[in-house]
């Protein structure tokens, strides 16, 4: 069975509630899914009125080292008083199985969504994103990989050239785009930088806000350059993102070191994820969730959309990189 083809078919709620009730908790209220597409993830409450949240792994797509890894990344970040939601143990263990099934089991923390435009908040995230990198530097990931070329664009080009969702009269076009992307980030893309935990996929949606930020869902950590950390927070016209980014960057200062030379990953980063994001959904087709929730993809609309999305990024790549305004 591949990942691809793999479905959560057998992930019943008689399976959810036996799995839980192996560690002790007796499941008093409903399982409320939880937005998620890769993983499920239900909240729900115990019979001491204690609530939870019990995250099942999608199968092969991490093996239980990479898993433990990012267990462990957040119990250093929660020592360290990193605010992180961290799994539980039960009999010393986070990582925990049943019936095929790799799951978690943490406290349901809560909280506002974080407000992107809220500069006083952004100050705040830029502060414990240096705590984070500070702890994330310490040591590296062994098991989880680094963030790179081959599996942002690479491999994402060979699974468009082979997938039947891409239109056939669309397909070259679309192609020629990929292959223009990939040769102007492979133009700016270097390994200068120093790796360390990150977040991974540290944008709004995965931040709360309960008196200060509250980070969340660390399944896409990976080794890599600070800045992929920083730049999803970024929004709106150039200069609102550097004026941005220089109160992240002065924040994030007062406890980390920011290398200012990885300001010129921003965009190449950008396009590794609008190429690994199209791949993602392609590759999780099989599960019902997917075509239920990403129905444009089959839409020809949607492929000369992209197309054009990626030229224009192109476009982007070759103008100068976002910085910082000197300091006198």
């Amino acid at each position: 069975m591949t990942g691809n083809a793999f479905t959560f078919q057998t992930l019943h709620p008689d399976t959810i509630m036996d799995a839980l009730f192996e560690q002790g908790i007796r499941v008093d209220s409903g399982l409320t899914p939880l937005n998620s597409y890769e993983n499920r993830v239900y909240q729900f409450q115990d019979e001491e009125r204690r609530r939870y949240v019990v995250k099942f792994y999608r199968p092969e797509r991490w093996s239980a080292e990479q898993i433990r890894e990012e267990h462990e990344f957040a119990l250093d970040l929660r020592r360290d008083d990193v605010p992180v939601a961290a799994p539980l143990a039960f009999h010393q263990q986070t990582l925990l199985t049943h019936d095929g099934f790799y799951f978690a089991v943490f406290p349901s923390v809560g909280g506002r969504q974080f407000e992107a435009d809220n500069l006083e908040q952004m100050e705040w995230v830029g502060r414990y994103l240096g705590r984070l990198h500070q702890t994330g530097s310490k040591k590296r990931f062994t098991h989880r990989p680094d963030i790179g070329v081959k599996e942002y664009l690479l491999e994402p080009r060979q699974l468009f050239e082979t997938t039947a969702l891409i239109p056939a009269g669309l397909k070259d076009e679309f192609l020629r785009a990929v292959d223009k992307l990939i040769e102007a980030v492979m133009a700016q893309w270097h390994n200068r930088f120093n790796l360390l935990r990150l977040h991974g996929d540290c944008h709004a949606g995965n931040i709360l806000w309960r008196d200060g930020p509250m980070f969340v869902d660390l399944d896409d950590a990976r080794n890599g350059p600070a800045v992929q950390d920083l730049w999803m927070l970024l929004h709106g016209d150039k200069a609102e993102q550097r004026m941005q980014l220089e109160m992240i960057v002065e924040a994030y200062e007062e406890f980390c070191g920011f290398n200012t030379a990885e300001l010129g990953l921003i965009e190449p980063l950008r396009a590794m994820r609008l190429v690994y994001y199209l791949a993602w959904i392609i590759r999780r087709w099989d599960d019902p969730a997917f075509p239920k929730n990403f129905p444009w993809l089959s839409s020809e609309d949607h492929w000369r959309k992209q197309t054009s999305i990626f030229l224009e990024q192109v476009n982007v790549l070759q103008e100068p990189p976002l910085s910082l305004t000197p300091m006198y």
